[in-house]
């Protein structure tokens, strides 16, 4: 099944989009956590330390990022499509997040994970 979430970030769309697009700014919101992202389309990015992989398949600066995901003990060749859709609400940012074609065996490790490694950093270095 896909994972749909909708999360409020109380910072610009454009301080978002740079948080999950710009090497830095992704480890400071992740605890320190090193990552390598190529912020231009059919850029690789890798981050928690290589844990996660992938392209960036599609940007739009404040508005989209949709990356080719995947998790490093998923077996070779396997990517989702993550895809964080940015818009402007109320001083802050709506983020409505999808995610398909990840293993069906790790939906209830995801749903968390995306909460514990990225809307809770978010939340707390942006806003």
């Amino acid at each position: 099944m896909p994972i749909h979430q909708e999360i409020k970030i109380e910072a610009s769309p454009d301080k978002v989009y740079r948080a999950l697009t710009d090497a830095e700014h992704f480890s400071e919101f992740s605890g320190g956590a090193p990552a390598s992202i190529d912020a231009e389309a059919g850029g690789a990015f890798s981050c928690f330390g290589d844990m996660i992989t992938g392209r960036n398949i599609e940007l739009v600066p404040g508005k989209r990022v949709v990356q080719a995901w995947r998790a490093g003990n998923w077996p070779d060749g396997l990517y989702s499509i993550v895809r964080f859709e940015l818009a402007a609400e109320d001083g802050g940012t709506r983020i409505g997040f999808d995610q398909s074609g990840h293993p069906a065996d790790q939906e209830p490790h995801l749903e968390d994970g995306w909460h514990k490694m990225y809307w809770d950093g978010l939340k707390a270095s942006l806003g």
